[in-house]
């Protein structure tokens, strides 16, 4: 199996075992190294990581779960072709659960780590002569804090379960995506995010629900593009209002792309 980085030895406890194999060939379907049609062979996988079968079918379970892989009768597993269109659907669900769990959350959420998450976006927002890798490092670590916080403070088990499954899938959209930012030396769009990231934040500290669901609702729309942008083949994909646009990747327009 054509793998450009080194082989990996992962860690050893068997669900981080299972959750790294899971975030590295997602991060290869998402830079385009593992492509659609591909048959994933599980000795492959293994002598990959280093490990043996049974955390790669495991984590080939995880990923047929999220819709990037499929598992066929005598054929194994296929790496899905994820469009777009697909991007901007798992886009929609995704606000619909992180709006839902912060109308739960007004209220609920250790006032002390809001303070501390809204020192530390405003630190990030306002940074400079910082390195693009640890603004990258930094910007990571805030989004997971502040979307870890208000799915663990929702009060409803099955919303957090369900935010918890899916932010596998959701984090290797954005390490992607940062990942490009960072390659271009452009972090504008980690700066506005900081700042989107601030805005439900301190709707939450002072306890205004409606405020923070459109903070919320506004952030994860606005991410929709930069997340289209991290696929190789970016093709069709609804855009706000019903609008079209020309999605351009690498300088070309593609036919009947939209953004």
């Amino acid at each position: 199996m054509h793998n450009s980085h080194p082989p990996a030895t992962v860690k050893s406890d068997h669900g981080l075992l299972r959750q790294t194999i899971v975030e590295q060939l997602l991060a290869d379907v998402f830079r385009g190294e593992l492509t659609a049609g591909r048959h994933l062979v599980t000795q492959e996988l293994a002598d990959r990581f280093r490990v043996s079968h049974t955390p790669i079918r495991e984590a080939l379970i995880a990923l047929a779960g999220i819709g990037i892989i499929d598992l066929l009768p005598n054929r194994g597993a296929i790496v899905r072709r994820v469009t777009s269109k697909e991007v901007c659907e798992v886009m929609q669900v995704r606000r619909a659960l992180e709006c839902e769990a912060v109308r739960l959350a007004c209220g609920q959420i250790d006032l002390q780590k809001l303070d501390e998450l809204a020192a530390d976006l405003k630190r990030l927002a306002e940074a400079k002569h910082v390195s693009p890798a640890r603004f990258v490092e930094r910007s990571r670590d805030t989004d997971s804090r502040l979307h870890d916080l208000i799915a663990n403070s929702c009060g409803n088990r099955f919303l957090a379960n369900e935010l918890n499954r899916l932010k596998t899938l959701f984090r290797a959209f954005r390490d992607v995506s940062y990942a490009q930012e960072q390659e271009r030396n452009d972090l504008r769009r980690l700066a506005r995010e900081a700042l989107e990231h601030l805005a439900i934040v301190e709707a939450l500290r002072i306890g205004d629900r409606r405020e923070a669901l459109r903070a919320m609702s506004r952030h994860l729309q606005g991410g929709v593009k930069y997340w289209a942008r991290v696929l190789p083949d970016a093709v069709e994909i609804a855009a706000p209002k019903g609008q079209n646009h020309r999605f351009k990747r690498n300088g070309a327009a593609r036919n009947g792309a939209t953004k």
